[in-house]
C-alpha cells in the first residue's frame, strides 16, 4: 500500500509517498509556509481595478492577492481571506500568495502528515532507501532520464516546459516519453500549466496512445489537450504550493537545507560548514537553522566561505 513518510527537518519538512519501495510523490514545505486552505484574519489594502486584483494584508505584513475583489469591502476594512496558492519561489519572488474573501472563521490548515521517520542517522532512513536523493537531484537539474530518453524540465513563469529527447524511434520515444513526462510531474508535485513536447508522430493512433500513456500515469484532477501533430500536449494541473523544481528556484537556499542534512546524516561532532559564499550567506541569516544542528550533531557549529566550490558543493570539516 502507498504510503506517505515525513520528515521533519531544519528549516523544511519533506515528505514522500512511497509505493512498492520508489517515491511516486514528493513534497517539501518550507518553515514559515502559510499552507493553502488556512484562512488567516487581513485588512485590504487595495481594492484593485474594475472588480479585480485587490490585495489585502495579514498581521504580519504578509500581502495576498484576491483576484476577485470582495464586493462592498472598502480599502481598509477587516476581512478573512482563504490562501488558495502559496507563495512560489524562485524566478518570481515578487508574486503574492493567491486568497479569496471568505466568511470562515480563520484556522490554519492541516501540515504535511503520514508516518513520521526518525530524523537520518548514519546510513539514512527509509527516505533515502526510496531514493530521495535522486528526487532531490531530478528538482536540482530539471533532468529525468529513462530507458532509451530523457526529460528535461524547465519551469518558467508562464508554465513548465518539459522536453521529450532519445535514441527510441519516434513513436515509441512519444510513448514512452509522454509515461515518463506524467510520473515526473507527479513525482516533483508540478502544478498549474504544463507543456510536453514530444517527438513529432504520424498518424492519429500513436497520438492518441502517448496521451493514453499520460492518462494511465497522472492521477486526476488534471485536464489535457489531445497530442497535436508536432507532438506538443498540454496539461493543467492544481496548482496549491510550489514544485520541488519552484523550491530549488532559490538555489542558495535549497543547497543550504540540503547541506545541514547532509552533514546531520553523518554526524561528525563539533564541526565547521565549508560552502559557496551564497550558502554560507543563507546560513548567516538563519542561526536557528545552525542551533538545530548542533543539538542533532553534539557539538558547535562555524561556518567558512570557500568561492572555489560549486554551489551544491558544501560540506564540513572539523572545528
Amino acid at each position: 500500500m502507498p504510503e506517505w513518510l515525513i520528515e521533519r527537518g531544519i528549516g523544511e519538512t519533506r515528505a514522500a509517498l512511497v509505493e512498492n519501495g520508489e517515491i511516486v510523490e514528493a513534497r517539501i514545505e518550507l518553515d514559515g509556509t502559510v499552507p493553502a486552505g488556512t484562512v488567516v484574519a487581513a485588512k485590504l489594502i487595495d481594492v484593485g481595478r474594475s472588480g479585480r486584483n485587490a490585495v489585502a494584508a495579514d498581521s504580519s505584513g504578509t500581502e495576498y492577492l484576491l483576484r476577485e475583489a470582495p464586493g462592498g469591502v472598502t480599502q481598509g476594512a477587516a476581512l478573512n481571506v482563504e490562501i488558495l496558492r502559496e507563495a512560489i519561489p524562485g524566478a518570481e519572488p515578487w508574486k503574492r500568495p493567491l486568497a479569496r474573501a471568505t466568511d470562515q472563521a480563520p484556522l490554519t490548515a492541516p501540515r504535511l502528515s503520514g508516518r513520521e521517520v526518525a530524523f537520518p542517522s548514519p546510513g539514512g532512513n527509509e527516505l533515502d532507501a526510496a531514493g530521495w536523493d535522486d528526487v532531490i537531484e531530478q528538482a536540482r537539474t530539471g533532468i529525468v532520464e529513462f530507458p532509451g530518453g530523457a526529460l528535461r524540465i524547465s519551469p518558467t513563469p508562464a508554465m513548465a516546459l518539459i522536453d521529450v529527447d532519445g535514441l527510441l524511434s519516434p513513436t515509441e520515444l512519444a510513448i514512452a516519453g509522454a509515461a515518463e513526462a506524467a510520473r515526473a510531474v507527479r513525482r516533483l508535485d508540478i502544478g498549474g500549466s504544463i507543456g510536453i513536447d514530444l517527438p513529432t508522430i504520424a498518424g492519429k493512433a500513436p497520438r492518441q496512445a502517448a496521451g493514453g500513456a499520460i492518462d494511465a500515469n497522472l492521477p486526476q484532477p488534471f485536464e489535457r489537450t489531445a497530442v497535436n501533430g508536432f507532438g506538443f500536449v498540454q496539461i493543467v494541473r492544481p496548482r496549491m504550493r510550489p514544485s520541488l523544481l519552484e523550491v530549488w528556484g532559490e538555489r542558495a537556499a535549497a543547497e543550504a537545507r540540503a547541506l545541514l542534512r547532509r552533514v546531520a546524516l553523518s554526524r561528525p561532532g563539533a564541526c565547521r560548514l565549508v560552502a559557496h559564499p551564497a550558502v554560507i550567506a543563507v546560513l548567516e541569516r538563519h542561526p536557528g537553522w545552525l542551533d538545530a544542528l548542533a543539538r542533532q550533531i553534539g557539538g558547535a557549529v562555524g561556518l567558512r566561505a570557500d568561492a572555489s566550490r560549486p554551489i551544491s558543493a558544501g560540506d564540513a570539516e572539523p572545528a
